[in-house]
């Protein structure tokens, strides 16, 4: 007579999902606080772009091609105003940046908390839509046209 199968209780089911839960967690808050170090240790550049020179990356070729700033031109320096505590040179030197920063500070604290706790992290999947990811397009495009504004003489 064979051995009836044994039932997984619906805890030891759910371990393997807990711990890698809280794996990739952990993971996204330390590569969350090495983006702030990193933040932190560089020195902003008062050019208000060219910080991400210092950790050895070349220079904007876009801005070297065109002499206009890239979309994403000041946004390592916006970082390390922002790491300093610097929020309001961090939001003028380049307001994407600023958010990006604001946002990878809230991951770090989210993924300690999820890693820590074991939290559910679904309600956070409502968070992100298509919707959010255009705004933040629009954000990207607007904060390049604040950077062209400035470099250009228009605001200061």
């Amino acid at each position: 007579m064979a051995a009836a199968p044994t039932a997984i209780s619906t805890d030891e089911a759910a371990r393997p999902r807990l711990a890698t839960r809280r794996l990739v967690a952990a993971g996204v808050a330390v590569a969350a606080a090495v983006v702030l170090a990193l933040a932190a240790w560089m020195q902003p550049s008062s050019a208000g772009h060219g910080t991400h020179t210092q950790i050895g990356l070349p220079p904007c070729g876009f801005e070297m091609t065109t002499g206009l700033p890239c979309a994403t031109c000041g946004m390592t320096t916006s970082f390390a105003h922002a790491a300093d505590g610097r929020f309001l040179a961090s939001f003028l030197t380049q307001p994407a940046g600023f958010v990006l920063a604001v946002l990878t500070a809230i991951a770090l604290i989210v993924g300690g908390y999820i890693a820590a706790t074991g939290a559910d992290p679904r309600p956070l999947k409502s968070l992100v839509s298509a919707k959010l990811l255009l705004a933040f397009g629009g954000l990207i495009l607007a904060a390049w046209c604040y950077k062209l504004l400035v470099t250009l003489g228009g605001l200061a």
